[in-house]
């Protein structure tokens, strides 16, 4: 049976990424994902520590396997790690990104990539990275609803006292406010 692997920095995790892995667990009929907390992201600037992060996650994805992600590139835990028919799971805007990563065949040699779309999305710059790719068939799109919420976004709410109004979990809203996340210097 495959294995969803949903990472990401998850500073802090929120709908979008709750509507990503519902949608791919739908779509590919996944019981479970492993969600992979970036403990140090190569690829971004991070509020919280790891440990915060992983919190986080798990009260975003209680029913899923959470963990740290000790590599800083995908390619690096693909190779550093052994999972079953992995199926590597990011959104449309991570995937127009796709042929900057560190060795994106290398990747879909290794897994398969799940990419949510949304209603609206740019569906020319998806095909423009599908082209520069030899292995098209590794890549499989899946909808998910349009959602607004996006982590700089929240963090900046957080921080000006504003209401998250359904941004993030109930559960992740408890612990942000619990241990004052986000509140700045």
């Amino acid at each position: 049976m495959a294995v969803g692997l949903f990472g990401g920095a998850f500073d802090p995790p929120h709908t979008g990424h709750v509507a990503l892995a519902v949608g791919a667990k739908d779509h590919f009929g996944l019981p479970r994902l492993t969600v992979l907390v970036d403990e140090s992201p190569g690829h971004k600037d991070v509020e919280l520590p790891a440990a915060a992060r992983l919190e986080l996650a798990r009260a975003a994805f209680p029913d899923d396997d959470v963990r740290v992600d000790p590599y800083a590139r995908t390619i690096d835990l693909l190779r550093g790690e052994r999972f079953d028919d992995p199926i590597f799971l990011i959104g449309a805007d991570q995937f127009i990104d796709f042929l900057t990563w560190k060795e994106p065949e290398g990747v879909l040699e290794l897994a398969r990539l799940g990419v949510a779309t949304r209603p609206g999305f740019d569906q020319g710059l998806l095909d423009s990275v599908l082209r520069g790719l030899s292995q098209r068939d590794r890549v499989d799109f899946f909808h998910i609803p349009p959602n607004p919420a996006a982590s700089r976004d929240i963090r900046a709410r957080v921080e000006l006292g504003e209401p998250l109004d359904g941004l993030v979990p109930d559960a992740v809203e408890r612990l942000i406010v619990e241990h004052g996340l986000y509140r700045g210097g």
